[in-house]
C-alpha cells in the first residue's frame, strides 16, 4: 500500500513501528470454523447460562475424549543447551512415523478433582460409550461428590447424542447441560487435557503400555486446587464468549 503511494520504507523501519504500537509477530492459532449458526449458538449458550452463579458450575461434571501420541509430531519443547549440543539426546525430542502410535482416552473432572480416566480400545460407537457412562459416570460422582442437582457436560459428537444413549442418561435420571457445537474452547476439560500431556511427556514414555500408564498417574496428580479455579474462573469466559459475539476464545 506504501509503494503504491511512492513511498519507500524498509522492513526494519516497519518492525519498529509495529512494536511501538505493542504489535509483535506471533503464530495464528488455529481455531474451529465457525459459521453464523454456530456463533449464534455459542452467544445464545452464553447469554442463557452468563447470569448463573458458581455454585451451578462447581455441580457441572465435565467430560470429553482425547488422544494422546507416543511420541507427537506436533510437539514443541524449549531446551537450554551450549553450541554444538543440539543432536545430544536430553536436547531433542524422539519423533517416529507414524507418531509411534496413540491412545484415545475418555475423561471427567469437576470442581473437586479429576474423575475417571478410561482408556478407549478401537473405534467408540454409541454402545461403547454407554459402557464407558455405566462403568465411570457414576463412580466419579461419587468420588467428587457434586451437589445433589449436579449436572453433566459431553459434546454434540453422535454417538453422546444417539437414542441408545439418551434413553440410559434418562433411565439414570443424569441432567445435560444444553452444549452449542464445535465449542471446545467453552468446556475447561481442554485445560486438564493440555496440563496431563505436558507432564506425561517430560517423563518421555517409550511404549504404549508405558504411556497410558503414564497417563494414570499423571491424572491422578492433577491437584484438586487446580481444577477448582478452572471452574471459578468459567463465569469470566461466558463473558468473552459474549464480548466476541460468539468467536472463538482463548481456552
Amino acid at each position: 500500500m506504501l509503494e503504491e503511494t511512492g513511498t519507500q520504507v524498509s522492513i526494519s523501519t516497519a518492525k519498529r513501528v509495529l512494536y511501538r504500537h505493542n504489535l509483535k509477530g506471533r503464530s495464528a492459532r488455529k481455531k474451529p470454523l465457525l459459521q453464523k449458526c454456530r456463533k449464534k449458538a455459542r452467544l445464545q449458550f452464553a447469554t442463557a447460562h452468563g447470569d448463573k452463579d458458581r455454585n451451578f458450575w462447581r455441580n457441572v461434571l465435565w467430560s470429553d475424549e482425547t488422544k494422546i501420541e507416543l511420541f507427537g509430531h506436533n510437539d514443541h519443547c524449549y531446551v537450554w543447551r551450549k553450541k554444538g549440543g543440539a543432536c545430544k539426546p536430553k536436547n531433542t525430542i524422539p519423533t517416529v512415523k507414524q507418531g509411534g502410535g496413540s491412545i484415545m482416552l475418555w475423561g471427567c473432572f469437576a470442581a473437586g478433582g479429576t474423575g475417571a480416566l478410561h482408556k478407549i480400545d478401537g473405534i467408540t460407537r454409541m454402545e461403547n460409550y454407554v459402557d464407558i457412562l455405566k462403568h465411570h459416570l457414576k463412580t466419579s460422582v461419587r468420588k467428587l461428590k457434586p451437589g445433589r442437582k449436579w449436572v453433566f457436560q459431553m459434546d454434540n459428537d453422535p454417538k453422546h447424542t444417539s437414542k441408545v444413549v439418551e434413553k440410559w442418561l434418562k433411565d439414570n435420571k443424569v441432567k445435560v447441560l444444553e452444549w452449542p457445537s464445535q465449542s471446545p474452547d467453552l468446556n475447561p476439560i481442554e485445560n486438564v487435557w493440555a496440563e496431563l500431556k505436558q507432564h506425561v511427556r517430560a517423563r518421555r514414555p517409550t511404549n504404549l503400555t508405558q504411556l497410558h500408564q503414564l497417563c494414570q498417574e499423571e491424572w491422578a496428580k492433577i491437584h484438586p486446587t487446580y481444577c477448582g479455579k478452572l471452574v471459578e474462573g468459567y463465569p469470566i469466559h461466558l463473558t468473552q464468549v459474549k464480548q466476541l459475539k460468539g468467536n472463538a476464545t482463548k481456552y
